[in-house]
């Protein structure tokens, strides 16, 4: 594959509804931004009959949908010249949801092309999928980066979230330092971060060998601290989390679930080859957990701690809504109930909604690693645990993967 500055990378669109959605126009936005060219894998009718029925499809359902089969099953047939592939469909669409999980499985029994799911909104963005587009591009063009398996010298990197900003201080594998703030302005964030994790390391700015930046802001920041790498979380994330699992080689599935969106990634050698994110609300994200956590008065680390003692089947939790989940949990507090079965309620109520929204779009693989914040409320991986059946690992440094994930792919440009 060309680096960077070469031919424009090659995205399949397999997709069904998105004219009609009125999100074609984001999705080719996306794609312009990071430097994509789209290709609509054409088909003619006789393809797409022969492939329906072959995959076991009524024409006569969907026809919108038969078509994006028999695209998916172009480009796994190798018919198109592409270098990976974005799925989409309509969130509202359940049988569009289990047609675009059998696409993916059959390019990805077929082939090595990295592979986004995307369930769009009519409200859809073209800066709610740049994240998704420039991982796919970081993957063709970058993957010799994403093959390293340990971190040299003295480098740093810098995550730059939607709540919070880490930044960590790595030498020859080690971590020298890590340290987070809330996230205010993200520049001034960004400074005082990393001048604090410099501090805590012991070392000057000028030391530094390279620095990564990943994260919302990380354009932002790359250009603040001219870094030398500047890339989506969604490869740094799932390179840092096998890394620091100290799983080098074999597949694995990362689980992240944050303050605003969550992401769910699956991996081969540390190379994401399929990833999914998003939800459709807050309240399967790290925010309901501080909610919950504020109302029963602890931190949100006390509630994972009384979340091992509870029993969540006593508390309903009905809602998707983080609103109205809250008032679930309010309620059954009046009613008498022990601030542990509503703190395992909670955890348990932010999973399900994880594994509703986001684990159908992605194949169950173990190891399953979870990170981020989250994942020190103890009853968070317990719930994760019960609900996919096996344990889960939480690695050391988990709320800092993106800075530790920074800092070890920077060192490619010592």
């Amino acid at each position: 594959m060309e680096e960077e500055g070469g031919e424009k990378i090659r995205i399949a669109q397999v997709s069904c509804g998105t004219v009609y959605g009125f999100v074609q126009h984001e999705i080719e936005r996306a794609a312009e931004e990071v430097g994509a060219e789209l290709v609509i894998p054409e088909v003619d009718l006789d393809y797409v009959a022969t492939k329906t029925e072959e995959f076991g499809y009524d024409l006569k359902t969907n026809y919108g949908l038969a078509v994006a089969l028999a695209r998916g099953y172009a480009v796994a047939e190798g018919l198109h010249d592409v270098d990976a592939v974005f799925i989409a469909g309509c969130h509202k669409c359940p049988r569009g949801a289990v047609i675009r999980t059998e696409i993916r499985r059959i390019i990805q029994e077929r082939t090595q092309l990295p592979v986004v799911m995307y369930p769009f909104t009519e409200r859809t963005k073209a800066g709610e999928l740049l994240t998704r587009m420039e991982a796919l591009v970081t993957i063709v063009r970058r993957r010799w980066i994403l093959e390293r398996t340990s971190q040299e010298g003295l480098t740093a990197g810098i995550d730059s979230g939607s709540t919070t900003t880490k930044a960590a201080v790595m030498l020859d594998d080690q971590v020298l330092s890590a340290t987070w703030s809330p996230t205010r302005e993200v520049v001034a964030t960004a400074e005082k971060v990393y001048a604090k994790a410099l501090e805590l390391a012991g070392v000057k700015v000028s030391d530094i060998e390279a620095l990564g930046t990943t994260g919302y802001g990380r354009h932002v920041i790359g250009e603040h601290f001219n870094a030398d790498l500047v890339q989506e979380e969604l490869t740094v994330n799932s390179k840092a989390a096998m890394y620091l699992a100290g799983i080098e080689k074999g597949e694995a599935m990362i689980i992240d679930i944050g303050g605003m969106d969550n992401k769910i990634i699956t991996a081969k050698d540390g190379i994401p080859d399929n990833f999914t994110m998003g939800g459709i609300c807050a309240g399967a994200s790290g925010r309901f957990l501080e909610m919950t956590a504020r109302r029963i008065g602890v931190d949100v680390v006390e509630l994972g701690r009384l979340a091992l003692d509870g029993d969540p089947n006593k508390v309903k939790t009905d809602s998707f809504c983080i609103v109205f989940g809250i008032q679930d949990l309010v309620s059954a507090l009046s009613r008498g109930a022990r601030r542990e079965d509503v703190a395992a309620a909670a955890c348990y109520s932010v999973v399900e909604q994880v594994k509703e929204q986001l684990l159908q779009e992605i194949d169950l693989r173990q190891p399953a690693i979870e990170v981020g914040g989250t994942s020190l409320v103890a009853g968070v991986p317990k719930a994760m645990s019960d609900v996919l059946g096996f344990d889960v690992i939480v690695p050391r440094y988990p709320q800092y993967i993106g800075a530790i994930g920074g800092a070890l792919l920077s060192s490619s440009f010592r």
